[in-house]
């Protein structure tokens, strides 16, 4: 046994030796196809950094869109306007009473020097994408040395002048104390004959012609100090309201129907809903649109009717014989749909033109 072995091992290994066997190199490695996926994953990389940066960036644009609408909200746009107060104004008799009424406004204050003089600038603090602006919107001055009776071409000049270095602000002005000025200035009384309000209203008159500026006649510094808080929450709302206003539609509904119907999940509501569009038409009453209702409860089963008609004119007349019940008992009444508006309601139905008259007739 132990002699045998020996034997069949130098056989084994002359056998194996006159054949020459294959090898294989499973560790070397191959430079192109390694430098080929490297690229291709930083590139896939790259894509996925960038795809990121526009989501986030898309992200806060809309974010700083509902910003900025949520700031032209009646309830929040008084927290971002800044009523900018020339230092002149408040050396004046009511400027303690001004600033108090402005900073309870809960609005942005700024004593700073104006353009013009002695006067109150409003601007909004609107978001942005990047940065915050501040954009001028009207400016209220108070003017003692053009006040006098007979200035009326000054005046208008000086306004003029004052439009022509400021485009971009809205000018009104605001006459504080004007008996009061008289009385001082001037020492007299007044009279039906020598009351000098007379050429100051002229002088009014020639300017709102001349300049298209609104002017405001103030007894105290008080009224002021009040006119002032009225304009800074006018002019925060006016965005708002200009937005509310372009609704595109040359109507305003009644306050039943501002609110609209309001639908459920389960269908509740869908039949007011069907009703008030049938509604929706001139000298269509609820007795009308109830009956229109009793023989078609839904749009649907209207438009499954028409395609059952044969011809065009029984879809004209579909609802012409439809009886219209109004009241109960012996003072009750019936009468008919009617032609015109079962025509109407066809084109409500199959119209494809969205200029159709609905009230015109075929």
């Amino acid at each position: 046994m132990y002699s045998d072995s020996p034997q069949r091992e130098d056989l084994r290994s002359s056998s194996d030796s006159d054949e020459e066997l294959p090898v294989f190199d499973f560790l070397q490695p191959r430079p192109s196809t390694d430098v080929a996926s490297q690229k291709a994953r930083e590139r896939q990389q790259q894509d996925r950094e960038a795809l990121k940066q526009e989501q986030e960036r898309q992200k806060a644009e809309r974010r700083a869109l509902v910003e900025a609408a949520k700031a032209l909200r009646p309830e929040e746009c008084i927290r971002h306007m800044v009523v900018a107060v020339d230092p002149a104004l408040l050396q004046l008799e009511g400027g303690g009473t001004l600033l108090a009424s402005v900073q309870a406004l809960g609005c942005s204050c700024a004593i700073e020097k104006q353009p013009l003089p002695r006067s109150v600038t409003w601007a909004r603090q609107a978001p942005s994408l990047d940065l915050k602006r501040v954009s001028p919107s009207a400016c209220v001055t108070q003017e003692e040395r053009h006040s006098g009776p007979a200035c009326s071409p000054t005046l208008t000049s000086w306004v003029r002048e004052q439009q022509r270095r400021h485009p971009d602000k809205r000018l009104s002005l605001a006459v504080v104390e004007l008996e009061s000025y008289f009385r001082r200035k001037l020492g007299i009384r007044f009279t039906i004959f020598t009351d000098p309000r007379a050429k100051s209203h002229q002088a009014v008159v020639h300017l709102q012609l001349h300049t298209g500026v609104s002017v405001r006649f103030l007894s105290t510094w008080k009224e002021f100090s009040d006119h002032i808080t009225m304009t800074t929450k006018a002019v925060a709302e006016a965005p708002f309201k200009r937005a509310r206003e372009q609704t595109g539609f040359s109507f305003y509904l009644e306050s039943d129907w501002a609110g609209g119907q309001r639908v459920d999940k389960a269908g509740k509501g869908l039949l007011q809903a069907w009703k008030r569009q049938i509604q929706q038409f001139n000298r269509v009453s609820s007795d009308v649109a109830a009956a229109i209702l009793a023989a078609y409860p839904s749009p649907q089963l209207l438009k499954k009717a028409y395609s059952q008609c044969r011809t065009e004119n029984e879809k004209l007349s579909l609802l012409s014989d439809l009886l219209i019940r109004r009241g109960e008992g012996v003072t009750s009444t019936t009468r008919r749909v009617g032609p015109e508006l079962s025509k109407r309601l066809f084109l409500l139905m199959h119209s494809r033109d969205p200029e159709q008259n609905l009230d015109a007739s075929l």
